[in-house]
């Protein structure tokens, strides 16, 4: 049974990491957009990636059960320390960087259900980037493609310190 749960825990962390390399991979592409192309093709991403990014609260959550149920002794343990504090550090960035500037993104689009109470939500009272209206969408842009990559680099270091805890 434990085994079968550390494989549940690398697929879903699988999964995590998979969503955020595949936002990383799409800067170089993104960042030669005009103004209304990029605005166009930025909110295709929230309906598949709203319901996708449940396997990062998952694959935490996982991991943190996985990380209690090791012993402290053994370099296990410290691994899948690593890999729990990479999926923090995700949603740290999520929600300091990243969410601020989707709510901008979505502010003038009309969302239900699951997808309206979750970008209405702000849970480090961060409001809405652009609110002081000194960002440029360059800079709102920027700040949301650097944070993808950096959500990418730290779910990689999760994923591939969890694969290797789970193989010790």
């Amino acid at each position: 049974m434990f085994l079968a749960f550390q494989v549940a825990t690398v697929m879903l962390s699988a999964i995590a990491m998979s969503l955020a390399v595949a936002h990383a991979l799409e800067l170089p592409g993104k960042m030669r957009l005009d103004k209304e192309t990029y605005l166009s093709v930025q909110t295709i991403y929230y309906p598949g990636f709203t319901f996708g990014g449940f396997s990062e609260g998952l694959a935490m959550l996982a991991t943190l059960v996985l990380l209690l149920m090791t012993p402290t002794s053994v370099i296990r343990f410290w691994l899948t320390l690593i890999a729990v504090g990479g999926f923090i550090g995700m949603q740290v960035v999520y929600w300091a960087v990243t969410h601020p500037v989707n709510k901008f993104w979505l502010k003038n689009k009309q969302l239900s259900g699951a997808g309206k109470q979750f970008f209405a939500s702000d849970p480090l009272r961060r409001g809405e980037a652009g609110d002081e209206g000194h960002e440029t969408w360059q800079e709102l842009r920027d700040r949301w493609e650097y944070s993808h990559v950096a959500r990418a680099i730290l779910a990689l270091v999760a994923l591939i310190a969890l694969v290797i805890a789970v193989a010790l």
